[in-house]
């Protein structure tokens, strides 16, 4: 029989969750104003609406200021957040946008800069493009962030910067001295994460500001747009559709997945609590191959089997990609309570899947 999520589980209920378990973060966050560079994307989206919902039933009054290249389209998309009379929306992005312009805001308490462009054709087609708009535009948001004396700030990078994963190290750690191989424009995306981090360490020194990094792993939740070139979300759409799922390559590259309000948990403990000058892994630790999670799709969402086409893998990680959460659970007090199995499930359920 086909597992079906508990019928109590709503989307809305995640977002309450995050308000209870983060309420140490909330606390700390009540009245701040936070600029966030990327708040219409997918992690972005997340941490609005867990906002949202401690504005309006804890009364923490946070405003954000939303950096985002096309405000319409999100206000098409999520017009409850658009219209919440405490977030402020800006086009533009962070490479060429006049930040003179941006005093009227008012003082910025807290940066989170999440905007990147992780497009696998980007980084393929136009690696400069991408490789700019990662490392230009975290400069120009670190000099901001000093005129304006903005005194918290987080960086998303990724777990990329590790490049591949040894044999036998199981999780990597923050301490690994693993890196991408700098020769192999592939690596663009995590090259330029490596120098962004880079940048946010010299102007922690230089300048004293107080810069905490979150090196995100993959992610699988609602809200994920699933026609990306995302494994995990290409199964789930597949097998929703009552379609046999395909694996074009082996099935032999593993991954983990952070279900995302763990994930904005995690981020605001960094935000509010992280060690200034630290970077913390934000992944789950529950690895699995790319075969065993279509073969575990299908067995949660529609049993139509799955194949394994063996064509070649031109991504940019074939290995094992699975990090240890083991440095930001015992310093922030954090766990990962949902496991991948729900997280597909409400994935699915989001999406429109239910049970025949």
């Amino acid at each position: 029989m086909t597992a079906k999520p508990s019928p109590q589980w709503t989307v809305e209920q995640d977002f309450a969750r995050i308000g209870e378990q983060a309420r140490l973060s909330f606390d700390q966050l009540k009245n701040a104003h936070i600029f966030l560079t990327g708040g219409t994307g997918f992690i972005g989206t997340w941490m609005l609406e867990a906002i949202h919902f401690v504005n309006k039933s804890q009364g923490a009054n946070i405003q954000v200021t939303i950096l985002t290249r096309n405000p319409q389209s999100f206000h098409s998309k999520h017009p409850h957040l658009f219209e919440h009379s405490n977030f402020h929306y800006i086009a533009g992005d962070v490479v060429t946008l006049p930040y003179e312009n941006l005093a009227d805001f008012g003082k910025f308490t807290h940066l989170i800069h999440a905007a990147t462009d992780a497009s696998a054709e980007l980084n393929e087609v136009n690696p400069l493009q991408m490789f700019d708009t990662v490392v230009l535009g975290t400069r120009k948001i670190l000099d901001f962030a000093v005129k304006e004396k903005i005194s918290k700030i987080l960086y998303l990078s990724s777990g990329a910067v590790y490049g591949q994963q040894a044999p036998g190290v199981d999780y990597v750690a923050e301490d690994s001295m693993s890196a991408p191989d700098c020769l192999n424009p592939k690596n663009t995306y995590a090259e330029g994460k490596r120098a962004s981090e880079m940048l946010c360490a010299i102007y922690g020194k230089q300048f004293g500001c107080q810069i905490v990094v979150a090196r995100i792993f993959a992610l699988l939740g609602p809200l994920l747009n699933l026609n990306i070139h995302f494994a995990a979300g290409n199964f789930i759409r597949d097998a929703i559709s009552g379609k046999k799922i395909s694996v074009s390559g082996d099935g032999r590259p593993e991954r983990s997945y952070l279900y995302p309000s763990d994930l904005v948990v995690w981020l605001l403990a960094m935000l509010t609590h992280g060690k200034s000058g630290a970077a913390y892994n934000a992944g789950s630790e529950e690895g699995i191959s790319i075969a065993d999670l279509a073969k575990l799709t299908s067995s949660l969402i529609g049993n139509q089997g799955y194949e394994i086409l063996g064509l070649s893998d031109s991504g940019w990680n074939p290995g094992r990609y699975v990090p240890s959460s083991q440095l930001i659970q015992k310093q922030l007090g954090v766990t990962q309570t949902v496991n991948l199995a729900e997280a597909i499930k409400r994935t699915a359920y989001w999406n429109g899947w239910r049970e025949v």
